[in-house]
């Protein structure tokens, strides 16, 4: 960068900082997405250095997966929780890529995820992917596999058909409304590897249980683990 460009670049940020986006601060130098501040308050859950901890204990009894973590307490009417609705309706997906690397590095640290072959983030039915423009699953993802030094896999699953919203459904509704949701392309690509599933936000886990279900079905000899950025600490049973 020149000289002029730089300098073009300093006072631009003088006038109109880029914000936080979960407190709406200012940035300081060297700060992407979100402030240190807020990172080092940021409700963590620690179960990425966990290997038995309660997203495992709720998946495990509905699929065979091997590790299973959350990076975050998901907290209503929390700025995390604007970013994570933002992630999903309002073209975040920076930010989404952002956070996936955060996450990716807490993962690495942790040693419980250092032999992934392969990430898959959970797919969108294609034409909610046109609706929306892009899934902020896959963002995750991509930030989470450059720590991880893996490969994202974009095509290996699909979603068969243009669920219904889940948000407010019971858990019986939930299941039937994903039942059947999922179907795996590229088999190849799965068999004998340890694939990492993504997510933004695990509630009831029927979603990702319907995604797990279908791999095992098609690809019986792969390893299944799961990395969701978020969960509400109800759906784990945990007290505030």
């Amino acid at each position: 960068m020149s000289i002029l460009s730089s300098g073009i670049a300093d006072l631009l940020a003088l006038f109109f900082p880029e914000r936080c986006l979960v407190c709406g601060a200012p940035l300081a130098r060297g700060e992407r997405a979100i402030c240190t501040l807020c990172r080092v308050t940021a409700p963590l859950t620690n179960y990425e250095i966990e290997a038995m901890n309660p997203v495992l204990e709720k998946l495990e009894g509905l699929v065979p997966v091997e590790r299973a973590s959350a990076m975050l307490f998901f907290q209503q009417g929390s700025g995390w929780q604007r970013l994570i609705h933002d992630f999903k309706y309002y073209d975040r997906w920076r930010a989404a890529s952002e956070v996936g690397r955060w996450y990716g590095t807490r993962l690495k640290q942790s040693g419980l995820y250092e032999d992934i072959d392969v990430v898959v983030p959970l797919p969108l039915h294609p034409f909610k992917l046109l609706r929306r423009g892009y899934n902020q699953a896959t963002y995750l993802a991509e930030g989470i596999a450059r720590e991880l030094g893996v490969e994202v896999l974009h095509r290996a699953v699909r979603r068969t058909r243009n669920t219904k919203s889940q948000a407010r459904k019971p858990r019986r509704e939930r299941e039937a409304n994903v039942a059947g949701a999922f179907a795996v392309r590229h088999a190849e690509q799965l068999r004998g590897r340890h694939i990492l599933v993504v997510d933004d936000v695990l509630t009831t886990g029927s979603t990702l249980t319907a995604l797990v279900e279908a791999i095992v079905a098609e690809v019986p000899d792969c390893r299944i683990s799961v990395a969701v950025l978020a969960v509400p600490r109800g759906a784990l049973g945990v007290k505030v």
